[in-house]
């Protein structure tokens, strides 16, 4: 019977190999995006930045009411056309201004960082309502007062 092993030298060599084929396959998957993003043309009917912000809050807020009923007590409504007509673009001019944005980091990220505000000072908005309306409801319902060890103490 016959042992055959292989010297250190062989396990070190493939895992050189390896790494540097991983390292060309990502440097040559950079290269690729590097080059798109240089071949992406600035759409003609390109919507403004400030008017993507106000399309996307609306997509968002839309994405997140499919699935809360709606006055007739629907769920699973797609809201988006809704957004498209609001704001007088449609689905292709969206589909090319967004894939523009996209392509700049920098321009996307402020726009999405604007979106994350508002939605935010809309959340802080409807739970200051909420905030409001339950306590109004309070007062025609009060709570009774729980007292305190201070109030048994000073009877």
């Amino acid at each position: 019977m016959f042992l055959i092993f292989s010297p250190p030298e062989a396990k070190n060599i493939s895992v050189k190999i390896s790494t540097i084929w991983f390292l060309g396959i990502k440097l040559s998957g950079f290269l690729i995006i590097v080059l798109l993003v240089q071949f992406i043309k600035k759409p003609d009917n390109l919507i403004p930045k400030n008017q993507m912000v106000d399309i996307l809050t609306d997509m968002f807020l839309a994405s997140g009411g499919e699935n809360i009923k709606n006055i007739q007590l629907q769920r699973k409504v797609n809201y988006f056309p809704l957004v498209f007509e609001k704001h007088h673009i449609d689905s292709t001019q969206f589909k090319e201004s967004n894939f523009y944005y996209v392509s700049r980091i920098d321009d996307y990220e402020e726009i999405l960082k604007k979106v994350d505000e508002r939605l935010q000072n809309l959340k802080k908005l409807n739970e200051e309502e909420i905030s409001i309306l339950d306590s109004i409801k309070n007062i025609d319902n009060p709570r009774p007062i729980r007292k305190t060890e201070e109030d048994y103490e000073e009877e």
